[in-house]
């Protein structure tokens, strides 16, 4: 791997300290997280080389083991903005079953299990039911500034769920800079329908738009329940393609260029952590997508990356899994593609 070439691919998102009650029960407590993490090694499943960027701030009580994790990784490091100041990187959430992921209060959880709360989750508040705001950046919330020079020579570029404000300056200022390629996965707290006539702003001009089922139908909440109907109008505000990820059903994938629709199923995974599969799918997506400008095959390579995710732990695990075992993959996948 070359670690001199400048990244052609930047991934903007957060660093997190993940606490995690698992579907069966097992406890992960105080891990290396983060979205922007997940996305990049989606990415790195099928392009390792050169190594990818990442963009997020971190307050100086992040570990710099962590850090030096990343770097060894092959994760380029040098967009990671460490902050003057304690960040609460913390994230607690826990599986009830398979598809169901709750993030809120974790006493009464530790309690279920008969564990003590640790102490390192004292204090700890869900920030999941708030809305984004228009106008406050928050802490972990990405400037223009933290955009590095190094960064400005890549050409393609995808941001994790972050929050409203930077999903609408830094695909600006990407633009500006001559990046071909942006894609977006939208925060939960955007997608709701108090946030209905601010979304055309964030749409305009990406490459792909990729939010989850759940995040649309909150967004069109009272206003259609025909997941294709909702794909075509998030297009129509300037995006070139939607993909809606559906966890266990796949994806399906609206080509306002062609005006062509496609149900792509899940690869068949065994399932161990669906931490971060949404957002490999994201990383799987940019690396197929800009291997063949295809946007289907962009869905093929995202839903791989996501199917080796989840069959670990920790956003670098996909990193160690067998070569050729994604390629496979996705030579069977193809097979149960269907055009709708």
């Amino acid at each position: 791997m070359s670690q001199d070439a400048s990244p052609r691919t930047v991934f903007f998102g957060q660093l997190r300290r993940d606490f995690c009650i698992l579907p069966e029960g097992q406890l992960l407590l105080d891990k290396l997280g983060g979205n922007v993490l997940y996305a990049a090694t989606g990415f790195m499943t099928w392009e390792p080389d050169p190594m990818p960027g990442i963009v997020a701030r971190v307050g100086e009580d992040f570990p710099r083991e962590w850090i030096e994790a990343i770097e060894k990784s092959g994760i380029d490091r040098q967009g990671i903005r460490i902050q003057p100041e304690a960040l609460d990187a913390r994230s607690f959430y826990v599986y009830v079953d398979r598809k169901t992921r709750q993030s809120d209060d974790p006493v009464p959880h530790f309690a279920r299990l008969g564990q003590q709360l640790p102490r390192a989750l004292l204090g700890y508040r869900s920030g999941q039911a708030m809305l984004d705001s228009r106008t406050q950046l928050g802490p972990f919330s990405l400037r223009q500034g933290d955009l590095i020079a190094d960064y400005l020579d890549a050409t393609a570029a995808h941001l994790c769920p972050i929050d409203y404000l930077t999903h609408t300056l830094i695909p600006a200022v990407l633009r500006q800079a001559g990046f071909t390629t942006i894609t977006l996965d939208p925060s939960a707290g955007t997608m709701t329908p108090v946030f209905w006539n601010d979304i055309p702003v964030m749409l305009t001009g990406l490459t792909a738009f990729l939010p989850s089922e759940e995040e649309t139908r909150a967004l069109f909440h009272g206003r259609s329940s025909d997941i294709w109907e909702m794909a075509s109008a998030l297009a129509a505000y300037g995006c070139e393609f939607v993909v809606i990820k559906r966890g266990e059903r796949g994806q399906i994938l609206y080509d306002s260029l062609n005006k062509t629709r496609w149900e792509i199923p899940a690869y068949p995974a065994r399932l161990a952590d669906p931490t971060g599969a949404g957002d490999a799918f994201c990383g799987g997506f940019l690396a197929g997508f800009r291997r063949t400008f295809d946007p289907l095959q962009g869905v093929l390579h995202g839903n791989i990356a996501a199917s080796i995710a989840v069959e670990g732990s920790g956003p670098l695990f996909a990193l160690d899994v067998l070569p050729g075992l994604a390629q496979a993959r996705l030579d069977a996948l193809r097979e149960n593609v269907r055009r709708v």
